[in-house]
């Protein structure tokens, strides 16, 4: 087993390699408005500094969001289109379950990423690797009886702490952790998510209302 994870749903653009028993080598970089630009290269120095061709890779492993429709669909056209070229596997998983799962928190706890507009995505978790409600997409305040005295996890619970006042680390998804999450339940003979994108929400661009057609008949 030889699989490359990605993930850009987040502001960090993050890749990694996993061999089925450890992660042989990542790399993440934060910066959200960059996505297109960093994803390839990244995925290029990784590949050589862990001395491996993408033809030996033997799975797709892609963060599937919740994000932002652009910096999501980034990862999500990438990794199909490496799937299709190499003829092997695609797997998505939830972003929100790799950062649970880089957490190591095993009590119940909520992860909640900037989902802008002043809003976060969330999730519960009963551990680090069972999810029990979410994805979600709500204003922190609208959720703050829901995961009151929960300890969370992620960018959107350091952004508010009058709703997440116990917010640890990590801030943002990493590739290893979706890598190791994945080979994990792989090696157990689970089936793992398609990867499809969840938006959530409707993206920013959209067609205005009483658009009126102007070419001619």
């Amino acid at each position: 087993m030889l699989l490359l994870a990605l993930d850009t749903a987040t502001p960090a653009v993050t890749v990694a390699l996993h061999d089925g028993t450890d992660v042989i080598a990542s790399s993440s970089q934060v910066d959200a408005r960059r996505h297109g630009e960093l994803l390839l290269p990244a995925v290029d120095r990784l590949l050589a500094g862990a001395g491996r061709s993408l033809d030996v890779v033997t799975g797709i492993v892609v963060g599937v969001g919740p994000g932002p429709y652009t910096g999501l669909r980034v990862g999500l056209m990438t990794a199909d289109t490496f799937g299709l070229a190499l003829g092997v596997p695609v797997h998505g998983l939830c972003t929100l379950d790799g950062l649970a799962y880089a957490s190591d928190l095993e009590g119940p706890f909520v992860v909640a990423t900037d989902a802008r507009r002043k809003e976060v995505y969330w999730a519960r978790y009963d551990n680090s690797r069972t999810r029990v409600s979410g994805p979600a997409v709500d204003r922190p305040a609208d959720i703050a009886a829901e995961v009151a005295g929960l300890p969370s996890v992620g960018a959107g619970a350091l952004l508010y702490p009058d709703t997440f006042p116990e917010a640890h680390e990590p801030e943002h998804v990493s590739a290893a952790a979706l890598a190791s999450l994945a080979a994990e339940r792989l090696v157990r003979g689970e089936e793992l998510p398609a990867p499809r994108p969840l938006y959530l929400r409707r993206p920013d661009a959209q067609v205005p209302k009483n658009y009126k057609v102007v070419t001619p008949k």
